[in-house]
């Protein structure tokens, strides 16, 4: 089809052409007989919001994306393109992609009146169908829909009466696409109200002009709840004129979140051949982004965004590799005490409560963190109790007697994998405990659980970890007060 080059060609192909949302309701269904996906890279979703937008499309309604930032609303959006037919033909020259056989702006209609049958069309591809829009408190109606071109009327030699002085806006030049707004309740309610007749008639007003130009669009929306800021809401009769508001959220189980974050993560291959991520890293990592939605110190109306989890998640990739080129070592393995790398991916993406900020970004980020590892160890170990009596052994009395009779050690942050194993090595009551309850463990993730073994007894005051100025130092929790009673 796209060989055809003349109106006269096209009539003659017998082509039906068919608005966008029927083009995207066709182009569904025959997705959903042929049982192929619909909403490919997006995960999470398939029993939920997938359904719902589905729904949407096979109704034919102009669509709302609700929910908290970093929830895929962007993406989803972007994803409809796929939906759209490869190309469709539009008049040669239009500014708004005229239907060759159903023109609406005077210059389409002109044309095919002067030239009827040789009129040149075009093809249009689906991945120029979308546009989208950031609301933002400074865009204008002549931004969106348009204004008249004073510039125009003088080269054309019209006076501002004539409708071809307008200069068409974002949206008429959209016509038969794509058009997205994101964050709506941004956009001031004067502005929300200029988009009233364009959903409903297909109208558009400007400066005293009405013109009857039924656009053909697909509007979705994107906004947070409206509880999420003060900056706005979206205004009532804009919402009825919604066919349906979908609503979005994070991912329910860190399966899913880590899916995500591997799609997603920008690493090269110098990065996946240096650095050994162990699974266990891999579920902490997305742990943190769980703890910190439940956390007492973030704000739970904000969000927290999947892209926390995906730049903590290259942030942790590039500790580690930044520490395997300082040895010069061709592989290294990621340590829990690389994940002091990825406050700053934390403290970025956070906003904090009162009490947050009374605690300061970093030190809520180390809460999440310690949480994380709090919230796995029982998964792994044995439960230790916080109360023990007297005389009683444990899994973990041979750890915690190492360090009363060693005094511990220290490890820094850059030291070589050699030495960091030989450190580790040295407690031998680790390698017995890990035989014991996880004896399934790859060799290669063996020292990044011997590590976690040791951060979890600090954070169950069986052992006491402190910052030096290059590591940390593990001891036993009791050894400073001996050493001064000494």
């Amino acid at each position: 089809m796209i060989h055809i080059k003349t109106l006269g060609e096209l009539i003659q192909s017998g082509y039906q052409s068919k608005n966008i949302k029927e083009e995207l309701r066709t182009n569904l269904r025959n997705k959903l007989l042929a049982k192929q996906p619909t909403f490919t890279g997006v995960h999470g979703f398939e029993n939920s919001v997938i359904p719902e937008l589905e729904r949407a499309i096979l109704s034919r309604h102009n669509i709302n994306l609700l929910g908290l930032r970093g929830q895929a609303k962007t993406r989803l959006a972007r994803k409809m393109v796929e939906l759209l037919d490869e190309y469709i033909p539009f008049v040669t020259g239009s500014e708004i992609n005229d239907d060759p056989l159903h023109p609406i702006s005077r210059f389409a209609i002109d044309l095919i009146a002067e030239k009827g049958n040789d009129t040149p069309i075009s093809w249009l591809h689906r991945s120029d169908r979308f546009f989208e829009k950031l609301a933002t408190p400074d865009v204008t109606v002549a931004d969106l829909i348009g204004d008249v071109d004073p510039i125009k009327a003088a080269n054309l030699k019209l006076s501002y009466a004539d409708e071809r002085v307008i200069h068409f806006g974002m949206i008429p030049r959209a016509n038969r696409c794509i058009f997205v707004i994101n964050e709506l309740p941004d956009l001031q309610a004067r502005i929300q109200v200029a988009l009233f007749n364009i959903l409903q008639e297909g109208d558009i007003q400007i400066r005293g002009f009405k013109l009857r130009m039924p656009l053909d669009l697909q509007f979705i929306f994107t906004a947070n709840p409206e509880d999420y800021t003060n900056r706005g809401s979206i205004v009532t009769p804009l919402k009825d004129r919604i066919g349906s508001q979908i609503l979005t959220h994070y991912p329910e189980t860190i399966e899913i979140a880590k899916i995500i974050t591997t799609q997603e993560a920008k690493l090269d291959e110098n990065q996946t051949s240096l650095v050994h991520v162990p699974n266990l890293a891999k579920d902490l990592l997305e742990q943190v982004g769980f703890e910190a939605r439940e956390s007492e110190y973030i704000d739970a109306k904000s969000g927290v965004s999947a892209r926390m989890s995906i730049t903590a998640y290259e942030n942790l990739i590039s500790t580690a590799e930044r520490r395997a080129l300082l040895n010069g070592e061709e592989k290294t393995t990621v340590r829990l005490s690389d994940f002091l790398g990825i406050i700053p991916a934390i403290t970025g993406k956070v906003e904090l409560v009162y009490e947050g900020e009374q605690e300061g970004a970093g030190v809520v980020a180390q809460y999440l963190i310690a949480n994380a590892i709090h919230t796995f160890f029982p998964g792994y170990f044995p439960k230790i109790e916080k109360l023990e009596k007297q005389d009683v052994t444990t899994p973990y009395t041979e750890i915690t007697e190492w360090f009363f009779n060693e005094s511990g050690f220290e490890l820094t942050d850059d030291c070589s994998d050699e030495v960091y194993k030989n450190i580790l090595d040295e407690v031998q009551p680790l390698e017995k405990l890990i035989q014991k309850y996880q004896p399934e463990i790859p060799i290669s993730d063996k020292y990044f659980l011997k590590e976690f073994i040791l951060w979890a007894l600090v954070e169950y005051k069986k052992l006491s970890k402190e910052r030096t100025e290059d590591g940390f130092q593990f001891k036993d929790p009791y050894s400073r007060f001996i050493s001064k009673l000494s």
